[in-house]
């Protein structure tokens, strides 16, 4: 399996649909799953297994994107969830000790962590590469659609 994507409770479930649409969408083996860096922590290691790319994602204090990447030596990307106190995940998964490093994606961005997750894949999989680069293109002619439909609409005749 390609890429491993954990969530820190299923409250978060939302954002890790985004990075699930991603992965769908450019051919990508993932699975999404739950666990929690405090209350099942043997859990969190054993699945820290089996996979190329880890996504994590959590809310609060955060600390299941470094849980991770203490139990594994392949790239961890965290994504921190919204809540009452939107820095406080921000903050916890950014601020890694040294040696223990967790590439961050912003607040709720499960969609830019599955494309972090792509570009890493992209390093050494033509495949993936080629599913990017015909991502990125369908991105780019959706902003030349936006862009004439509001030119048209908002023109000042």
């Amino acid at each position: 399996m390609k890429v491993k994507i954990i969530l820190g409770s299923k409250s978060d479930l939302e954002v890790g649909k985004k990075a699930v649409k991603v992965l769908k969408d450019l051919k990508i083996d993932h699975e999404m799953t739950v666990s929690s860096a405090h209350r099942t922590p043997e859990r969190t290691k054993e699945l820290c297994k089996g996979a190329d790319v880890f996504i994590a994602v959590a809310g609060l204090a955060a600390a299941l994107p470094g849980v991770v990447a203490a139990h594994t030596t392949k790239p961890v990307i965290g994504v921190p969830v919204a809540g009452r106190m939107n820095l406080d995940s921000l903050l916890s998964i950014v601020q890694m000790p040294p040696g223990i490093p967790v590439a961050t994606v912003g607040m709720n961005r499960g969609d830019n962590a599955a494309l972090l997750a792509a570009e890493i894949l992209a390093t050494s999989d033509e495949k993936v590469r080629e599913k990017l680069k015909e991502y990125r293109e369908n991105r780019r002619e959706k902003v030349y659609e936006d862009a004439e439909e509001v030119e048209i609409t908002y023109r000042g005749d």
